[in-house]
């Protein structure tokens, strides 16, 4: 990985999650800076990283090859104003959640635009992030952008921005529903007579064990679960029940009901 400069607007838990891998891929502390306005947040920083941190924009910024934009959506036009003048000429990753391209390019005074989104799991590396990239990104950017979020996790480009709402839902959002599975079954093991420490760790297991199971097949995972699945049989009894509930559909909808929000964020902060 080349050694440029690289600009953070924001030191939150996903400018964190980055910033950490990028030192542990080896990137020097010293060619890294961070916008944080939060005295607290930035001591934090300087303290757990050894980056520099800066409580607001500056002439420094000038001389950064990117720009990872990592602030809350709402705080976006703000933080920008005063980046404007120093960062036209970067690379403009964004990790924000909502704020499509045209509003960076426009707050940033550049085309050449990035937009990520990425999940949780990126803080212990394992995320999965979707990414778009404006038309005025050449492959050098294209190749940045992938060396400054590959040590988050796993990456995927997509065509069309629009198509970022649906990487929302599904793994944006993702997180979340695996823990609301997992809640179910800890719930169901104590309701069964067994501790929520056990539940949790046989539902955790299996979703970890499966989750490998499925990325190391090149069967679909229709078929992974048609072999485990004897007529008359437990787990037959347990999915004939979801389907009977309507479990499947109600999920499909709830996915859709989430690149709805998506799309209708994105539409608010234009």
């Amino acid at each position: 990985m080349s050694h440029e400069p690289i600009a953070f607007v924001g030191g939150g838990n996903m400018a964190a999650a980055i910033v950490g891998g990028l030192l542990a891929a080896g990137r020097p502390a010293g060619s890294i800076s961070v916008v944080e306005p939060n005295e607290v947040q930035r001591a934090s920083l300087r303290e757990r990283f050894g980056v520099q941190v800066l409580a607001a924009a500056d002439a420094s910024l000038a001389g950064a090859a990117a720009v990872v934009w990592a602030v809350k959506p709402q705080a976006f036009r703000a933080a920008a104003a005063p980046c404007r003048p120093f960062v036209a000429s970067a690379l403009q990753l964004s990790v924000m959640a909502g704020i499509r391209s045209d509003a960076i390019a426009a707050a940033s005074g550049s085309e050449v635009v990035v937009r990520a989104m990425p999940n949780t799991p990126a803080l212990i590396g394992r995320g999965m992030a979707g990414l778009y990239a404006r038309a005025a990104v050449g492959p050098a950017q294209k190749a940045l952008a992938e060396a400054l979020l590959a040590p988050t996790g796993a990456l995927l480009w997509v065509a069309r921005e629009a198509d970022l709402d649906a990487v929302t839902a599904l793994s944006g959002s993702g997180p979340a529903y695996v823990f609301y599975f997992v809640e179910a079954m800890m719930q169901a093991a104590q309701e069964m007579g067994l501790s929520a420490e056990q539940g949790k760790q046989l539902a955790l297991g299996t979703f970890a064990g499966a989750t490998a199971l499925a990325q190391g097949s090149s069967e679909p995972p229709e078929l992974l679960r048609e072999r485990v699945t004897s007529k008359g049989g437990t787990t037959y009894a347990a999915l004939t029940s979801l389907e009977a509930s309507g479990v499947k559909a109600a999920f499909v909808n709830a996915l859709k009901a989430a690149q709805r929000r998506a799309k209708e964020l994105g539409d608010e902060f234009a």
